[in-house]
């Protein structure tokens, strides 16, 4: 138990790592005072008949407003105590602090517990000596020919299907009706759908419906669908859908030569194009290597120094990437939480591990190489400096490019003191 120059008495508890438990006693002259001090404001703003204001004597306001005057003191003085003890105490909250077990009797003292989590501030004893072995990217011409299909089919050219049956790979547009079944109901109108067919756009037996049609005919089937209803998974139900296929287009190629490689870019023939997509594939591929030897560091890293996330810090994170729709279940929202949990407290931890290495080894990133950041962007996009710069911190890039930059350094610094091989 601390006690200060204002009178308090402070005992600390942990109950876990980052969660304190405060319990605050205020002496009992203080809590006299301050409800001196109630009584006295309400007097001075107090009207009662045969009385004028500020003039009703104390025996009166103690009379008619005691358990009131009371209350208010003991409201005041918790909250202030609660303030003087953090400071008192060096700590930093990062939730509403719990107040629990108010206890005062007149004439004596005021005490109270408070349960609130603090700030972390992790110790990471050790940050090298590890071993990762980085993946050696290998593109193959089979995905060369791959991003050069798909190229080729950003520039297809749509032809209507006439005189017969939609194939995979056709855009089709096609009404859809239930007539029996759990989705069917009287004066159903039919709904139109866009399908790219074999892409898995629609269920398997309505894309088979729909390539055993041609374009305008209409026919009903008797399908065997998906049940969302049934805990059973597989289980299905039959609906009879009425389908007709309004139209149909199939995707012209254009052919694979140089005039099409210089039609979709600075490129002086097909082979030029071919090595700028096995350039950028290289680049996406070492990127991902990276990213692996910086995800595998990082996990060796809080195996060595294991520490707990509060519990605040997981909740507000949750809250940022799960955003439910209106009305929704509310039992759906806490399971999807509670399965979200472990991952959104491992990337917590691995924030705070960047954060605080950042800290110990005055990694974060500066001024200067922001500037230096946004002025690349700014040649890049032949735009001026000023004008990217307002663009990038109203959007709130600016703080991005600050973190990347900071994890960039902080990394580097990591792999440092470890073996990368």
């Amino acid at each position: 138990m601390s006690p200060n120059d204002s009178g308090l008495k402070i005992a600390v508890e942990k109950p876990r790592t980052w969660a304190r438990r405060l319990t605050i006693t205020v002496p009992a002259d203080r809590v006299q005072r301050e409800r001196q001090e109630v009584a006295r404001r309400l007097s001075q703003r107090l009207k009662l008949p045969g009385f004028r204001q500020g003039k009703v004597p104390a025996q009166i306001i103690e009379r008619r407003f005691g358990p009131a005057i009371e209350q208010e003191a003991i409201e005041r003085l918790v909250g202030e105590a609660y303030r003087e003890a953090l400071r008192q105490e060096n700590l930093e909250p990062i939730s509403q602090g719990e107040i629990e077990n108010v206890d005062y009797r007149p004439g004596e003292d005021l005490t109270f517990d408070v349960q609130f989590e603090i700030r972390p501030e992790i110790e990471l004893t050790r940050l090298g000596g590890f071993t990762v072995e980085r993946e050696k990217p290998a593109v193959t011409d089979e995905e060369v020919d791959r991003l050069v299909e798909r190229v080729r089919a950003q520039h297809a050219v749509w032809r209507p299907v006439e005189g017969e049956a939609p194939v995979n790979g056709d855009r089709v547009v096609v009404e859809i009706t239930p007539i029996a079944g759990p989705t069917a109901a009287e004066g159903t109108q039919p709904r139109q759908y866009e399908i790219f067919l074999g892409e898995d756009q629609a269920l398997p037996p309505i894309e088979e419906a729909i390539r055993s049609l041609a374009v305008g005919e209409e026919r009903e089937f008797d399908l065997q669908l998906p049940d969302p209803e049934s805990e059973d998974e597989g289980a299905t139900r039959e609906e009879r859908l009425r389908i007709r296929i309004v139209e149909a287009k199939r995707p012209e190629l254009p052919e694979l030569d140089d005039e099409f490689a210089r039609s979709v870019g600075d490129f002086e023939d097909l082979a030029a194009l071919r090595a700028r997509i096995r350039e950028d594939l290289e680049k996406e591929a070492e990127a991902e290597a990276e990213r692996s030897v910086r995800h595998r560091l990082l996990d060796q890293i809080l195996e060595a120094n294991p520490f707990e996330v509060p519990d605040t810090l997981i909740n507000r994170y949750l809250d940022r990437i799960i955003r439910p729709r209106e009305g929704a279940d509310p039992e759906q929202i806490a399971e999807t939480r509670r399965v979200a949990r472990p991952a959104a407290e491992q990337a917590l931890r691995r924030m705070m591990v960047i954060e605080r290495v950042a800290e110990l080894e005055g990694l974060h990133a500066t001024s200067a190489e922001v500037d230096a950041r946004v002025e690349e962007l700014a040649r890049r996009y032949d735009r001026p400096v000023g004008e990217v710069w307002a663009q990038l911190q109203k959007s709130g890039q600016l703080a991005a490019i600050e973190e990347e930059i900071t994890e960039n350094k902080v990394f580097e610094y990591l792999k440092s003191q470890s073996t990368i091989t």
